[in-house]
């Protein structure tokens, strides 16, 4: 083993703390630049994690409170860890009316996770959003970016037993 390698996890999360001041640095002098400067730090993390809001905050002299409230207002940007796999369930109206909100609640039951939530080993997250933009095969879900058309309870079990196959 290498006596020089830092096996704590700590290697890993100061380079990426480094990134993040690389980030601000790209977007310091950019007007409305603490937009990309998030969406940067979203991907390198997956979420936008407190300790980096709070570098963030430091390095462009923004208020916590207003990063929050920038953080908070896009729906694409999350506060909380991701699941391997996102699944979204449309509740736009053609869905909704066609079972799509039941849809939801199987899966939250069989998940065992509240909506906005990730599973506690982490696999997956579950959303609601407002259209899919697949009306015509409504109800739609989708896991990550596989669609899934006209579905029914039964296929619930199923369609999540993909994916917990695929882990093994």
């Amino acid at each position: 083993m290498n006596e020089n390698c830092c096996c704590c996890g700590n290697a890993d999360e100061d380079e990426r703390m480094e990134n993040v001041s690389k980030i601000i640095e790209k977007f310091r002098d950019v007007k409305g630049g603490l937009i990309p400067v998030l969406h940067d730090v979203q991907q390198l993390y997956g979420y936008l994690p407190e300790e980096a809001l709070r570098v963030i905050s430091d390095e462009l002299d923004i208020p916590m409170t207003e990063i929050y409230g920038v953080a908070s207002f896009y729906h694409f940007f999350s506060l909380e860890p991701k699941g391997k796999h996102i699944i979204r369930v449309c509740l736009g109206t053609a869905c909704y009316v066609k079972g799509g909100q039941t849809i939801l609640n199987r899966l939250s039951q069989e998940l065992e996770v509240e909506v906005g939530k990730t599973t506690l080993d982490g696999k997956f997250t579950l959303e609601a959003t407002r259209c899919l933009g697949a009306c015509g095969l409504s109800p739609v879900m989708t896991i990550d970016d596989k669609v899934y058309a006209r579905v029914t309870l039964d296929d619930v079990r199923r369609i999540l037993d993909e994916y917990t196959k695929m882990e093994g």
